[in-house]
């Protein structure tokens, strides 16, 4: 009876009734992201996308634990991109806060202009002006996010 403290019988639980793949991200989209940077004619093992799947779960679980904390600290509930961002710096991935930061400033402005585009939509009564108002914004997005990383 003892040795069954903190197990749980859902098969690969943690005791708190998550299973290891509620962890996880799922593991099609990692694949899919493994074979953006590959040629086209790669292909990639199932156990290869098990381990980066683990790895990059970690990741982000490392690096929103820390944010979490920081916020913790200020007595707010809600991680934001900042906090994000400052969790990459103070944990020594500035390669990675830096873009990030930046990516993150476009977002928000972008953000911005969109709100102000859906007022100026909704006064105008033309549908044509509609559809070049929403292809301007495909556009301009920024959300599109490239980064060549082996700099």
């Amino acid at each position: 009876m003892a040795e069954n403290i903190g197990t749980s019988n859902d098969g690969g639980g943690d005791g708190y009734g998550f299973k290891e793949q509620d962890h996880l991200l799922p593991i099609a989209n990692v694949g899919r992201i493994m074979k953006q940077i590959l040629p086209p004619n790669a292909k990639i093992s199932k156990e290869a996308k098990e381990t980066m799947q683990e790895c990059v779960s970690e990741f982000i679980s490392f690096v929103t634990g820390e944010a979490s904390e920081k916020c913790r600290k200020e007595r707010r509930k809600t991680v934001n991109g900042d906090d994000i961002c400052w969790a990459l710096a103070t944990l020594g991935f500035d390669n990675y806060a830096v873009p990030l930061k930046r990516y993150l400033y476009k977002f928000r402005e972008f953000e911005g202009d969109k709100a102000a585009n859906q007022v100026k939509v909704s006064i105008s009564n033309s549908k044509d002006d509609d559809d070049d108002e929403a292809q301007k914004q495909q556009q301009q997005s920024p959300l599109m996010f490239q980064h060549d990383w082996k700099q």
